[in-house]
């Protein structure tokens, strides 16, 4: 044991690893559906481990913050942008004033329990489920120009108010907003959402849910009503909005490509791609069904093809407006995913489109390679990253967050991990509008993000295990009181503001408290609740604004209680 704890001391970075192993497997266990999270059992971790004198380089925990600043920025950059600018104005005020109550109710928190600064921004950070401000809160201490032993105290604070306010800031949030929450607004969650997808397409069949796309080959009968008529033409006979495609045909024996000026005669055989369940409904009764696979035999994508909406003429748009459009025949959206949690959209007629979604699109290779230029770009999955761009972009906004503004002699920064965040925030908003370069797949800003964090977290622990237990039991549990006050005042606040100032929809309202507070475990349990994705559309905006607000509140904290 004595030599396991020596080569721990002399090569830290196997402290490290050790913490983000146990903290990652104790953290993805979970009991009767409440998980530590990696987050909190690698500090935990790093905090048991760190009993045994460990010493990090405080460049290591540096460098893997910006990685993940930037990651978070990246990530919320379409959707933060577009919430300040465009249609999403609203959701992104409430968010703002969600975050303002957040950083208020924290710091009320600390000024009557008279908690230091480190433990105040510990406070914050594990109340409002934000682990990140950490490393903003954590530069602005060490720009007070305080003693080294009084600087290291605080520090070493922040992590256990962190690990004890925690819990109840994540399982608090979830209860609060999925099943308090509707008792206290008068809400039928499944109700509201049963009627907002009726309000907006969803007993239409655009906004179903998708069923597998089906090709089928049938034979027009001598007196059928689509004889004599074009392709363009009988397509569109369908009653119940029902959207059916001939993609071929048969006649005197000889397969042809259909097109939409050609007149269909009886004896043709013709293959019809649709939704299963449309197929069966609308011609199921009508003609004979053909076994032709050579006609049959058309490059489809039936699991589907993921397209990255980038195109500015979609923006904006609904399904039904652009079901209309040449580009959408022949192909079905199975799915829309939304910002950097891919929070699920539901496909609804009236459900608009925006830029930077993806959206899962089946039928003929050849419909969806068609739509996809109009869309923006299909949406290959690659293991290359563009690391040249994200090197460059987190050192320029690195250096400009490094900059220091003098006014009224108040020395004023983002600090670099502020700058990190910006530079991810317009990297990830140019990414979505110029699809072409700067692509960082999925796994990599996974990695960058949860890996980022969780080493940051790691070295904390590390450094601030030495004193966690005293602190833990100096605090205890008046900490964890004042941990549920600073979690449960924004967000009770905040359902009433959102009904009755800013009367958003019942069905979008909760999973916009969820997004303002970051909280993606209780979007889950709204969800589940309502039997519903539509509280998501009220959380991606929400979300990317909330996500960088808090963040930087954990310098604000600080500045306020300097």
């Amino acid at each position: 044991m004595d030599w396991f704890a020596e080569t721990l001391r002399h090569y830290p970075e196997i402290a490290i690893f050790l913490s983000l192993g146990i903290g990652y497997w104790v953290g993805g266990k979970s009991f009767k559906g409440f998980a530590l999270g990696s987050v909190t059992a690698t500090l935990l971790a790093a905090v048991l481990i760190g009993q045994l004198g460990i010493t990090v380089s405080p460049q290591v925990k540096s460098v893997f913050f910006l990685m993940f600043l930037f990651a978070v920025g990246y990530g919320v950059g379409p959707q933060f942008v577009r919430g300040i600018a465009k249609d999403g104005l609203p959701q992104a005020l409430f968010a703002a004033v969600e975050c303002v109550l957040c950083l208020i109710s924290a710091w009320v928190a600390a000024k009557i329990a008279g908690y230091d600064i480190g433990s105040a921004a510990g406070l914050y950070a594990g109340s409002q489920t934000i682990s990140a401000s950490m490393g903003l809160a954590t530069d602005a201490i060490n720009r007070l120009n305080l003693p080294p032993d009084q600087v290291k105290t605080m520090l070493d604070a922040m992590p256990t108010a962190y690990a004890v306010t925690y819990i109840f800031g994540t399982i608090g949030s979830a209860i609060l907003l999925a099943q308090i929450g509707p008792w206290l607004l008068r809400i039928d969650l499944v109700a509201v959402c049963k009627e907002y997808e009726a309000t907006h397409g969803g007993n239409t069949s655009e906004g179903q849910q998708w069923h597998q796309f089906e090709l089928r080959a049938f034979q027009v009968p001598q007196d059928s009503p689509v004889v004599g008529k074009t392709i363009a033409q009988a397509e569109s006979l369908e009653p119940n909005g029902y959207r059916l495609f001939v993609e071929r045909i048969r006649r005197n024996g000889k397969i042809e490509e259909a097109k939409l000026d050609l007149v269909l005669q009886p004896g043709d055989i013709v293959a019809v791609g649709g939704q299963r369940n449309q197929l069966i409904g609308a011609l199921g009764h009508r003609g004979t069904e053909v076994d032709d696979p050579e006609l049959l035999a058309v490059a489809a994508e039936v699991t589907g093809v993921d397209v990255f909406v980038s195109r500015k003429e979609v923006d904006g748009k609904t399904l039904a407006e652009l079901a209309s459009q040449p580009a959408a025949r022949g192909i079905y959206v199975r799915a829309i995913r939304r910002g950097p949690t891919e929070t699920p959209i539901p496909v609804l007629a009236n459900t608009t489109l925006q830029r930077g979604d993806t959206i899962t699109l089946v039928g003929r290779t050849q419909d969806i390679n068609f739509a996809a230029t109009t869309l923006g770009s299909i949406d290959r999955p690659t293991n290359v990253a563009d690391v040249a761009f994200i090197g460059f972009a987190i050192t320029l906004g690195a250096l400009l967050g490094a900059i220091v503004f003098n006014i009224v002699g108040i020395p004023l920064t983002l600090s670099t991990a502020g700058g990190a965040l910006v530079a991810g925030i317009i990297a990830g908003w140019f990414r979505a509008i110029h699809p072409t370069f700067g692509r960082i797949p999925e796994p990599t800003v996974w990695f960058m993000n949860s890996v980022g964090l969780n080493v940051f977290i790691a070295v904390i622990g590390l450094t601030a295990g030495p004193g966690f237990v005293s602190g833990l039991r100096h605090l205890g549990i008046s900490l964890f009181l004042w941990g549920i006050f600073a979690t449960s005042l924004p967000l009770i606040l905040s359902m009433f503001i959102a009904k009755y100032i800013f009367r958003f929809h019942p069905a979008i309202l909760l999973g916009a408290c969820a997004g303002a507070r970051t909280t993606t475990a209780a979007l889950g349990m709204i969800c589940d609740a309502a039997d519903s994705q539509v509280p998501g559309l009220g959380y991606t905006v929400t979300y990317a604004v909330g996500n960088t607000l808090l963040t930087i509140w954990g310098m604000f904290l600080v500045m306020l209680l300097k």
